[in-house]
C-alpha cells in the first residue's frame, strides 16, 4: 500500500469581505440564511464579511457556492503581474476616476433602495449595470505595468486616489488640515498593511475606508486645532451647500458622499459603512430630503434621479473649487509610516521589557510561604481584676512564724500516758 505524496487541493479564495456582503445582499440572502445552510451561527457570517475570520473546508466551499463565488478569481496584484489581462470598468468602486477623484461628470444612480442595486458578475472583474443614458462612462484608469516592485506600485497608487480623496476628506470634514491628516495616516496604515492591500480587489476603496474612519473619528473634537470648521466659502450658492452638508449626522453625510459623489453602488456603499443595504437607503433618502429643504435645486426635484444628478454636479464642483493642501509625497509618506512603526515597535519592546522585569523582581521579593499576620491588642471588657490572698496581720505572721519554729523538727510523737 502507498501513500501518496500530493497534499491536498489549495481552496479556492473568496472575494474581499466587503464583496461577500455585496453577493450575500445581491441574493437577498440574510446572514441567518446564510448560517443556517452552512452550520454556524450568525455572528460567525458576520465575522466572514467582516475580515476578522475566514471560512474553512466543507464550510468554505457551502459558503462560496451560497453567495455565487465558487468560480471566483482574485485580482492580480500590481507588483506581482500585469493587469492588462483583466481591465477595470470605470464604475467599480475604487477603481476609476469616480472613486478617487469627484468629477461632476460621473455616472448617477438613482436614489430608490429597490433600484439601487449595482449587479456584477462575480467571475469578471467589471460590473454588468451599465451607466444610464445621457452619461458618458468616464475614462478607464491607467493600469500599472508589469513588474513594480511593491515602493512603485505603492507610489502609484498614491498619485491616482491621494488628491481626490483629500478633496473628499475636506467635504467629510470641513477642516483642510484634518483631511490632509486622515490621508496622510490612511496611506501610512496601507504601507504596513502593504501586502493585503496589494492583493485586495479594490485598493483605492480600502485606503479610502481607512481614511473616513479616522476623519469621523469623535476624538478630534479634544484636539483644539479641530474643534472648528474651516471658513466656508465665499459664494453663497457654495456656501449654502457646504453649510448644509456639514449639518447632517456624520453617517448620513459618509453615506451621500459614498453613492452621490464617489458613485458607489447601494450595496458598497451599505458594505464601506458598515450598515445594511435598507439602513443606507434610508440614510441617503434622508439626507438627499434634508439638503432638499435648504437648497431650492433640489426641493424642485422630484425624481430621486434628478436630485442624484443635481448633488453629484453641485459636489463635484464644490470639491474642484475649494483650495485643498496638496498631499506630501510618496516617499515622505512610506518613510513617515515606517518612522511610527519603528517607534511603536520600540515602545512594545520596552513594554515587555518593563512588563518582564517587574514579574521578575516580583517574584524575587515575594514572600515563600504565608505568613499569619498577627491580629490588633484590643482591649477587653467586663473581665474582673485578679484576686489573691490578703496582705497578713502582724497576729498572722507571728503565728506563721510560730508554726514555722516548732515544725522544723517533725511533729513530736504523742504518747499515751496509762495513769
Amino acid at each position: 500500500m502507498t501513500r501518496s505524496t500530493a497534499g491536498p487541493a489549495p481552496a479556492a479564495p473568496l472575494p474581499s469581505p466587503k464583496e461577500r456582503r455585496r453577493l450575500r445582499e445581491a441574493r437577498a440572502l440574510s446572514e441567518e440564511q446564510v448560517a443556517a445552510a452552512v452550520g454556524v451561527t450568525p455572528a460567525t457570517v458576520r465575522a466572514w464579511e467582516t475580515g476578522r475570520t475566514n471560512p474553512r473546508g466543507r464550510r468554505r466551499v457551502a459558503y462560496a457556492r451560497l453567495i455565487g463565488c465558487a468560480g471566483h478569481r482574485p485580482a492580480p496584484s500590481p507588483s506581482v503581474e500585469a493587469t492588462g489581462s483583466s481591465t477595470m470598468s470605470p464604475t467599480e468602486p475604487g477603481t476609476g476616476p469616480s472613486a478617487d477623484a469627484i468629477a461632476p461628470d460621473a455616472p448617477t444612480r438613482d436614489a430608490d433602495a429597490e433600484a439601487l442595486t449595482l449587479t456584477r458578475d462575480p467571475d469578471a472583474d467589471a460590473p454588468a449595470a451599465s451607466a444610464p443614458e445621457g452619461h458618458e462612462p468616464a475614462a478607464p484608469v491607467p493600469q500599472p505595468r508589469a513588474g513594480l516592485t511593491a515602493e512603485e506600485a505603492y507610489d502609484a497608487l498614491y498619485t491616482l486616489t491621494a488628491p481626490g480623496l483629500t478633496r473628499q476628506m475636506h467635504l467629510l470634514t470641513g477642516r483642510r488640515k484634518l483631511s490632509r491628516e486622515a490621508v496622510e495616516h490612511a496611506f501610512r496604515t496601507a504601507w504596513q498593511r502593504w501586502p493585503e492591500v496589494a492583493r485586495d480587489r479594490d485598493p483605492a476603496g480600502w485606503v479610502r475606508a481607512v481614511a473616513y474612519e479616522y476623519a469621523m473619528s469623535p476624538w478630534h473634537r479634544l484636539r483644539r486645532t479641530h474643534r472648528r470648521a474651516d471658513a466656508p466659502p465665499l459664494d453663497p450658492a457654495r456656501r449654502a451647500l457646504f453649510e448644509a452638508l456639514l449639518g447632517l449626522p456624520p453617517s448620513y453625510r459618509r453615506t451621500l458622499l459614498l453613492h452621490d459623489a464617489v458613485g458607489l453602488g447601494l450595496p458598497e456603499t451599505a458594505a464601506e459603512t458598515e450598515a445594511s443595504t435598507p439602513a443606507a437607503a434610508s440614510r441617503l433618502l434622508n439626507a438627499r430630503a434634508t439638503l432638499a429643504e435648504r437648497l431650492p435645486e433640489l426641493a424642485g426635484s422630484v425624481d430621486p434621479g434628478g436630485r442624484s444628478t443635481v448633488l453629484q454636479e453641485r459636489l463635484g464642483a464644490l470639491a474642484l473649487a475649494e483650495e485643498v493642501p496638496e498631499p506630501p509625497p510618496a516617499p515622505a509618506v512610506r518613510a513617515g509610516s515606517e518612522r511610527v512603526a519603528g517607534l511603536w515597535t520600540r515602545a512594545a519592546l520596552c513594554f515587555g521589557v518593563l512588563l518582564v522585569s517587574t514579574t521578575a523582581f516580583t517574584l524575587h521579593t515575594a514572600p515563600t510561604q504565608y505568613e499569619q499576620p498577627l491580629a490588633p491588642a484590643a482591649r477587653v471588657g467586663g473581665v474582673p481584676p485578679l484576686g489573691g490572698p490578703e496582705k497578713l496581720t502582724p497576729q498572722d505572721l507571728k503565728l506563721q512564724k510560730s508554726l514555722r519554729g516548732r515544725l522544723a523538727h517533725g511533729p513530736e510523737r504523742l504518747v499515751p500516758r496509762i495513769p
